[in-house]
């Protein structure tokens, strides 16, 4: 049996991993932000160094992109001094360390799914940051580091884009949503489902690209949010990006490529569509 931390265990993704590992009767350590922060330095090396885990998955992260901008120095703290940390605690003991991270880290000027091994440029204070944690987990840790990268997380827990949708589809007659963004929608049940594989099995190490598959805009997104629902899906209206103005830019295209998991032995996430399906995340909205 595998001995597993998992940090940031209160957030969106943690929840849907623990559920899985609870299941699978792993021995798990999960903690959230007051119990471990990453900025703490030496308070990371201490606890791993005195748990032991096989398998670390870093579910800890400055998220919020707009603020970013004007509190880089407190992202990077989090995103990629303490993710440095964490891997050399990993790296003292020859544990795996899985660091989810994010389509933020390329510019989205490409024409084409981004490759595992595509040129990263991050246009934002968030992606620059993740990147950096990404970095750290590949140079400290090249024989039992993996980076994840995801993108359009939703889940049946927290603030996300399926439970705002539904929320605005009955407060309002009709809502606005951007249509020049493209990316793919990721249902945290499969990507905790994915990092759980990936993690137990003999893949690699390296960079994995772990979104559901296809593509599809925002608005696209919600119309798809609102025919679940049963309600009309002509009541989104598709507006530019330049109508909601935010201090991070956003990526134009950020569609992910998975050539990298037939290194894993492992087939590409499903499509997004089956995947928001099967979710429970409407269901609980």
């Amino acid at each position: 049996m595998s001995r597993w931390l998992v940090t940031g265990a209160s957030g969106m993704l943690a929840t849907e991993l623990l559920g899985l590992l609870e299941a699978g009767r792993h021995s798990v350590l999960a903690l959230r932000r007051e119990e471990l922060d990453l900025c703490d330095t030496s308070a990371v090396r201490h606890l791993v160094s005195a748990c032991k885990p096989d398998i670390v998955v870093n579910c800890a992260a400055w998220t919020a992109v707009d603020d970013a901008e004007t509190h880089e120095a407190e992202a990077l703290a989090v995103n990629g001094l303490g993710v440095r940390a964490l891997a050399e605690a990993c790296a003292s003991l020859g544990a795996r360390m899985v660091q989810p991270s994010t389509d933020y880290v390329f510019d989205g000027t490409a024409l084409d799914p981004y490759a595992e091994d595509a040129p990263t440029c991050p246009v934002n204070a968030y992606g620059r940051t993740k990147l950096a944690g990404e970095r750290a987990v590949l140079e400290l840790l090249p024989d039992t580091g993996y980076v994840v990268r995801t993108a359009w997380l939703y889940g049946a827990t927290g603030p996300n884009f399926v439970r705002t949708m539904a929320g605005l589809e009955k407060a309002r007659e009709t809502v606005d949503v951007i249509d020049d963004q493209f990316g793919q929608p990721t249902w945290t049940g499969d990507l905790a489902d994915r990092i759980v594989r990936l993690a137990l099995s003999e893949a690699p190490p390296g960079v994995y690209h772990a979104t559901n598959s296809g593509r599809t805009s925002w608005h696209a997104f919600a119309r798809e949010i609102f025919t679940m629902v049963g309600a009309d899906p002509d009541r989104v209206n598709p507006v530019s990006s330049k109508e909601f103005p935010r201090p991070a830019r956003r990526p134009a295209y950020s569609v992910l490529g998975h050539d990298g998991w037939s290194r894993a032995g492992l087939p590409p996430m499903r499509d997004w569509r089956e995947a928001l399906r099967e979710s429970d995340v409407l269901a609980n909205g």
